[in-house]
């Protein structure tokens, strides 16, 4: 079959969020850099699937397992590739992204690259537990033109994960959604087809791309906070961040990407201000200790124009862990239905800020501050920003996801974790502690608001 490409430079491209890093850095969904991608189009021969041979008719609902990988869902699906064949491999859902992404050993024959960014035309279709879910350009409803490739060479679409593909907006505003954190079961369904449960609320769906934003209260002060599953924390505008914070100097505050906020190892990450608010409305939902982290002023801009709306920030998955979200796009409407009560640890971990490489390492960037001193011991025969790390407890980390090392630096506070880092060929080992970052908000701030709005 002869392939008919055509190329079409587009603008410079730069990341939505506060994912991104560097200019070195992939851009992937509000997570990694931007460069000056290459536009690559099949004919309409090759975009379209081949006819399937008569078998019985495919579900219009299908539950499958996933797995949480630091606050990212993973599910495994069946990829029909350019040349008829199919591949099994992890896929991201990340509904907080329209663009499509894959590893380059997804990509039959060459795809194109200039900066940092690639790309290639898609695969034929995905299949979820059985039901297929079109991929292609030129299939009706789907508005995937092209997917983005890192430039490694590497199997995942971005160092420290695992995933080979991503599940964008834009594929899933098609199908109904339901995903049950407590339960790890990830649900796609042909609209109407699906039964939610629990409290609804109206929210804003961009038409073109399938990015949420839901009414939301902070403060008494009415916005607009987008809904990001795939993001493993919560952000608000830099503006927002600082004067919540001025205003409110007893709510935890930290300095450093630990934990959940540490996402792909950007250079803002050291820097990266956190903080757990006291109580927000998200929709029909209150929830106190929600641990947000600030935008900078032009990665909010980027993200408001890819909402085509204004906002205010996004909440990501850790707030949401103990709830069923159920995202019925054909009726702008989402629905929270709460599964647990108890709360995940979410930033009991060795304060470290780490960067995944290409090469599979870990390069340490920096060491967040607990209770005004360094949380890991620094100098010569401690941490060092540069050095790689090399293993926690004696098990090695290179080639492990983001997530699993993050598994190895957490634990119970006042735990030891023997760290073992590499500076120079030279090998250190360093004891660190596993400390109560970002703890919870006072309680007699919110036994105050519980009394004053029964007073009221």
């Amino acid at each position: 079959m002869r392939v008919e490409l055509v190329i079409i430079q587009e603008a410079v491209r730069t990341s939505l969020s506060p994912w991104s890093g560097s200019p070195t850095r992939y851009n992937l969904p509000m997570r990694f850099t931007a460069a000056v991608p290459l536009l690559i189009f099949c004919s309409a021969a090759l975009a379209q699937s081949t006819p399937k041979a008569a078998s019985q008719p495919e579900p219009r609902s299908v539950t499958v397992p996933f797995k949480l990988s630091h606050n990212r869902v993973i599910i495994d699906v069946d990829l029909r590739l350019l040349d008829g064949t199919t591949r099994r491999v992890p896929a991201w859902v990340d509904n907080g992204d329209p663009d499509l992404f894959m590893s380059p050993r997804l990509t039959v024959g060459s795809f194109f690259c200039e900066g940092q960014v690639c790309s290639a035309v898609p695969p034929l279709e995905m299949s979820i537990g059985g039901m297929t879910i079109p991929l292609a350009r030129g299939i009706p409803g789907t508005g995937i033109k092209e997917a983005w490739v890192s430039p490694t060479g590497k199997a995942p679409i971005a160092p420290g994960l695992e995933a080979e593909i991503n599940i964008p907006s834009t594929m899933l505003r098609n199908y109904d959604v339901l995903i049950d954190f407590p339960d790890h079961r990830f649900t796609i369904a042909e609209p109407g087809s699906l039964k939610f449960n629990g409290v609804n609320t109206k929210v804003i769906v961009n038409p073109q791309n399938g990015l949420i934003q839901v009414p939301s209260e902070i403060e008494r002060k009415k916005c607009n906070l987008g809904l990001d599953l795939g993001a493993p924390i919560s952000y608000l505008s830099q503006e927002l961040f600082e004067k919540l914070s001025a205003t409110h100097p007893d709510w935890p505050h930290l300095t450093g990407a630990v934990g959940p906020a540490n996402v792909s190892g950007s250079d803002d990450e050291p820097k990266r201000k956190l903080m757990r608010l006291d109580r927000l409305q998200y929709g029909p939902l209150f929830l106190t200790d929600v641990a947000v982290a600030a935008f900078s002023g032009d990665q909010m801009t980027r993200f408001e124009n890819r909402f085509g709306a204004p906002t205010a920030g996004l909440l990501g998955s850790e707030a949401l862990l103990n709830y069923r979200v159920g995202l019925d796009y054909a009726h702008s409407t989402v629905y929270f239905d709460i599964g647990r009560l108890f709360d995940v640890p979410d930033f009991d971990v060795v304060g470290l800020i780490l960067r995944p490489e290409d090469d599979g390492r870990f390069t340490i960037l920096g060491v967040a501050d607990y209770e005004g001193k360094p949380s890991v011991p620094p100098g010569d025969n401690g941490v060092q920003a540069g050095d790689s790390l090399i293993a926690v407890d004696g098990i090695p980390v290179r080639g492990s996801t983001l997530g699993q090392v993050w598994s190895m630096l957490g634990g119970l506070p006042g735990t030891e974790r023997t760290l073992t880092a590499e500076r120079a060929s030279r090998q250190l080992t360093i004891a660190a502690q596993v400390q109560h970052f970002l703890g919870d908000v006072p309680q007699e701030n919110q036994a105050k608001k519980r009394s004053k709005k029964t007073n009221n």
